[in-house]
């Protein structure tokens, strides 16, 4: 695809301040790659998800001669522990992980223990259709700088799906929750916070109900938490006696939960893709009256990464794998609803054409203006500490 001179030399100078080996290394890249099998340990619980990886693959494979292996996930904790425990072991090169779909907490364990390898955004061709000043969403994960050590792949947004026949006028905020389900009782819940699903659940209410939103930017504080969740633990009591099974048991993730909204047994569920109710439509997976909603204040977003850890066994086919996923052919597949639905990273003012103007819709998939304002992440320790105070709290 051409680009304009201007933007071009935009585009290299964003590249220029990351600096590490110049992009006149990337046939060398190629080179070495060809013939390796990337190990891409990603959460397994979407198909839809899993079907996607699975073409990355075939593409790699057909272009570069790289091909890539899902290691599927329950929880991305598994695969940073492993590398952990690779390091400890001294297995400094030949690790088990050549790619890892990462986000917040995990990413922050990973940089705070060195198990990450030197910053690689920048080697990457396909980066120049990012933005990638500082503050610029491809650059932060939950408020932590990447400095280049992650490469994003995918948009999120927190949304909730409701059966609009059976649910025709769901609440509005977070704390309108209590009222709704006071009056549907155990016709809602959320997957268990174990899962990252039941954390954000968590979280929006936390960013909707802080007294200083502000104070979730920066690392939590014992002090810091114990007053701005003072709110959401209120409203979390007055809430879960009336969720599904009273709230003593949850589903595990959002399929789950969205199995049961598809039974009949739920009005609410919640996806971290906006995209995911149209699809689960088409597949037959839920009823043709389900609809996506958010808070009216907004809901949180995040932007998914991919990294190398730093005894990757793989690392050039592993750039391979990450520069392919930030072409903008593959970014308008990965966005068609038929696909995989989940929204561009690219900067559409680095593009010289949309190549996303033609994609399919459908009556359940929202527009940008319906999923309205994103609200940002917490910093990723407060979603730790959230999690294990809900658990202490709710758990036996």
């Amino acid at each position: 695809m051409r680009r304009s001179k201007t933007a071009m030399m935009l585009a290299a100078g964003a590249l220029l301040a990351l600096a590490t080996p110049a992009l006149a290394d990337w046939d060398q890249t190629l080179a070495d790659a060809r013939g390796q099998t990337v190990y891409w340990n990603a959460w397994g619980g979407d198909q839809r998800t899993n079907d996607f990886i699975a073409w990355v693959g075939a593409q790699t494979q057909d272009r570069f001669g790289v091909s890539v292996q899902q290691v599927k996930l329950a929880d991305t904790a598994e695969a940073v522990t492993r590398i952990l425990s690779e390091k400890a072991a001294g297995r400094n090169t030949e690790g088990s992980v050549d790619l890892i779909w990462i986000n917040g907490p995990n990413f922050l364990a990973m940089k705070d223990q060195d198990l990450l390898a030197d910053p690689f955004l920048s080697d990457l061709p396909n980066a120049q259709y990012l933005d990638l000043s500082p503050d610029a969403p491809a650059m932060v994960d939950f408020t932590i700088p990447t400095e280049g050590r992650e490469s994003p792949w995918r948009l999120a947004r927190f949304v909730f799906i409701h059966d609009s026949e059976r649910a025709p006028t769901p609440p509005r905020d977070m704390a309108g929750f209590v009222a709704w389900a006071a009056a549907h009782p155990g016709r809602m819940t959320h997957p268990d916070p174990s899962n990252f699903m039941g954390a954000t659940f968590l979280k929006q209410a936390l960013v909707e109900m802080a007294p200083d939103p502000q104070a979730l930017m920066q690392p939590v504080t014992d002090q810091a938490f114990a007053r701005q969740t003072a709110p959401l633990w209120d409203w979390y009591d007055a809430l879960r006696p009336n969720l599904w099974r009273q709230g003593q048991a949850f589903p595990e993730n959002e399929s789950i939960q969205q199995q049961l909204l598809n039974d009949g047994q739920l009005d609410i569920a919640m996806s971290f893709d906006p995209a995911s109710a149209a699809a689960a439509i088409e597949q037959g997976l839920l009823p043709e009256t389900a609809r996506v909603f958010v808070p009216d204040a907004g809901s949180i977003g995040n932007v998914s990464f991919v990294a190398i850890p730093f005894n990757a066994a793989h690392p050039e086919g592993a750039k391979v794998v990450a520069n392919f996923l930030l072409d903008p052919q593959t970014q308008a597949h990965m966005q068609d609803i038929t696909v995989l639905g989940s929204f561009s990273v690219l900067d559409p003012d680095r593009l010289d054409q949309d190549v996303f103007a033609d994609l399919p819709t459908a009556p359940a998939l929202p527009t940008l203006q319906d999923l309205g304002p994103t609200l940002p992440e917490p910093h990723a320790s407060w979603m730790t500490r959230l999690t294990q105070e809900w658990a202490a709290r709710y758990t036996r």
